[in-house]
């Protein structure tokens, strides 16, 4: 990995948006995860759907996909794209006890969609955390990360392999 050129670097160390004008156009497909870790009964509430604000995991599923969107709004050297597919499952976890976010983002393009789907998740988590703050402060987003990448010149990625 140490031999891996930082492609958003100049020579000069500026920083820049890298060209993609020239790769090929695939189908890429990027798989991210994180959780929201609370209290059992924080967790009760937000199954229950009892939460003062609504619906939490509607909510944070809804977040998670505008922010997919958004993303090279949000990340100063992300290209704008055109998402073919982005969901967002929010997976009740009682042996955390909390909520497991996980996002999957589709486009056909010349670049990945790696950061799009990070993106979908921590806001997703992030809006948990907002929506049942008024119960829990102590709640933590913990373990976001890249669960598997496909197509484009580097080929697939899967965590842990």
């Amino acid at each position: 990995m140490a031999d891996k050129a930082l492609t958003h670097l100049r020579a000069s160390g500026e920083a820049h948006m890298v060209d993609v004008s020239a790769k090929a156009s695939t189908e890429r497909v990027a798989i991210a995860e994180g959780r929201v870790v609370m209290s059992k009964d924080t967790l009760d509430l937000v199954v229950a759907g009892n939460a003062k604000k609504g619906d939490v995991l509607g909510t944070a599923r809804i977040a998670g996909i505008m922010a997919a969107k958004r993303t090279h709004e949000l990340i100063p050297l992300c290209h704008p794209l055109a998402l073919s597919q982005v969901t967002v499952d929010l997976t009740p976890d009682p042996s955390l006890p909390g909520i497991v976010v996980r996002a999957s983002v589709k486009v056909t393009g010349q670049t990945g969609v790696e950061m799009e789907a990070l993106t979908a998740v921590s806001v997703a988590c992030l809006t948990i955390y907002d929506m049942v703050k008024a119960a829990e402060r102590g709640m933590r987003i913990e373990g976001i990360h890249l669960v598997e990448k496909t197509g484009g010149k580097s080929g697939t990625y899967r965590a842990g392999s």
